[in-house]
């Protein structure tokens, strides 16, 4: 069974720090790409950031450069989100999906990217100021 469970959400105050994770089972983690997206509330869902370790690949969303650091630890199936000085729009909820590759990432949307079954349901990011 595929599984994406995206973790590490919570209350921040703006300035702070918070670590995402997103533990991947059911398909092999090399062969595919991770992406992070966010929902602010009553908002659509936009990209953050993609890592791909076959290609060596990252990708940030302008907003999040210099703020945010994608990874991952294939050892543990796990991709990690570093977020730093973060802002009260950076504000919402938290997804990771897997798809073939980040280089259509930047021009995808939540629909268009990742691959069927392989999302995940999110982990509340909330920012005060």
């Amino acid at each position: 069974e595929v599984k994406l469970v995206e973790s590490g959400g919570g209350l921040v105050q703006a300035g702070g720090s918070l670590t995402l994770s997103c533990v991947v089972s059911g398909f092999t983690f090399d062969d595919y790409a991770i992406g992070w997206w966010r929902q602010a509330p009553g908002q659509g869902r936009e990209g953050v950031s993609c890592i791909s370790e076959y290609d060596n690949m990252t990708y940030y969303k302008d907003f999040v450069k210099g703020r945010f650091t994608i990874s991952s630890d294939n050892a543990k199936n796990t991709v990690y989100l570093q977020m730093n000085n973060l802002k009260p729009e950076d504000t919402g909820v938290y997804y990771c999906s897997a798809d073939w590759g980040c280089r259509p990432f930047g021009t995808s949307t939540w629909l268009t990217w990742g691959q069927p079954g392989h999302r995940g349901q999110g982990t509340q990011v909330t920012v005060s100021s």
